[in-house]
């Protein structure tokens, strides 16, 4: 049924952080208030039938729930929504969107520098140029290296392509496998994860975080992997238990990491990864690129009009799979 009155839309922010960019935009189809800790939002849910959040780490919405007397949707403007799924909105009827297809090619060029920095030695070179040190050696050539996409998604698929069209040959794993796919050489089943490991150069973790990914790369997931392979993490921080990778890099089970998300965040100053030199870090920035924060609000209401249409929303997430399941 087309909704006719203005929607009232609560946008749920990080504590101390700006209004989002498009809020005029925002206030033009609906009601807009803002909050920034369960406090705040107790005050704001009541009457609400909308919610942006934009903190995809906030646990205020579990907690002030039983505020919530009229909400109808919650959109998050990140990919994961891990932070969202508790039980009551799990069982219940809201409708839970995200913001699947905007960070999808920026991740996927993050990923393949960085293949291409672990191929080319660069890591070694900044050190090299640092020190005022001209040291000629020979480098690995990229083409042709098997790449293990743990995450077949959405974000998956454009790593995929990516890597497809610098030469590499990417294979993905998924919860079910899928003949076919464009995008793969292969994907592969769940089951599969362990085979896998054994046959990839590069594996790439781009699955959500769900009870069953949580702390799946361990220690028996790095002994799965070749010694010269290395991990690239640009899913969630805590699908990699980090002190079995530590010990696995000291230990040289796998020649190296690029991380761009960690179990903790911000990683302590005095953290062992920081000063390992096979290891490539960044501030969990691999799909953030200028403009991002206006781009996730105009996606929000593109979805805004259609809801207020009676219209199909896009991406919406299967609250008990914890994800938008690739179509």
């Amino acid at each position: 049924m087309t909704q006719h009155s203005k929607p009232v839309v609560t946008v749920l922010t990080a504590p101390g952080e700006n209004e989002p960019p498009g809020m005029d935009a925002l206030r033009a189809r609906a009601e807009v208030r803002f909050a920034s800790d369960e406090p705040t939002l107790r005050d704001t849910l009541p009457g609400t039938d909308v919610m942006m959040v934009t903190d995809f780490r906030t646990e205020a919405l579990a907690a002030a729930w039983p505020s919530a007397d009229k909400l109808q949707w919650i959109h998050a403007t990140s990919a994961g929504v891990d932070a969202l799924m508790f039980p009551d909105l799990i069982e219940g009827d809201v409708t839970v969107t995200n913001a699947r297809g905007i960070f999808d090619r920026t991740i996927a060029e993050y990923v393949l520098c960085t293949i291409l920095m672990f191929a080319k030695d660069f890591p070694r070179s900044l050190r090299l140029q640092a020190e005022h040190k001209w040291q000629h050696r020979d480098t690995e050539r990229a083409e042709g290296k098997q790449v293990l996409i743990v995450g077949a998604g959405s974000i998956g698929g454009q790593i995929a392509r990516l890597c497809k069209a610098a030469g590499l040959k990417p294979h993905g794993i998924a919860r079910k496998p899928r003949q076919d796919d464009p995008d793969f050489v292969a994907v592969h089943g769940n089951d599969d994860l362990t085979e896998q490991l054994g046959l990839a150069d590069f594996v790439v973790i781009a699955a959500p975080l769900t009870p069953q990914t949580e702390g799946l790369f361990n220690e028996k997931a790095f002994k799965a992997m070749r010694k010269s392979a290395r991990l690239i993490n640009i899913g969630r921080g805590p699908v990699v238990k980090t002190d079995d990778l530590i010990a696995a890099l000291n230990n040289g089970d796998i020649a190296g990491a690029a991380l761009d998300v960690f179990e903790e965040e911000p990683l302590p100053a005095d953290h062992p990864l920081w000063d390992m030199e096979n290891v490539i870090m960044t501030a969990h920035m691999s799909g953030d690129f200028i403009g991002w924060k206006r781009a996730l609000t105009d996606q929000f209401l593109e979805n805004l009009d259609r809801w207020h249409q009676g219209e199909e929303l896009f991406n919406l997430v299967d609250k008990k799979l914890g994800y938008a399941s690739k179509k």
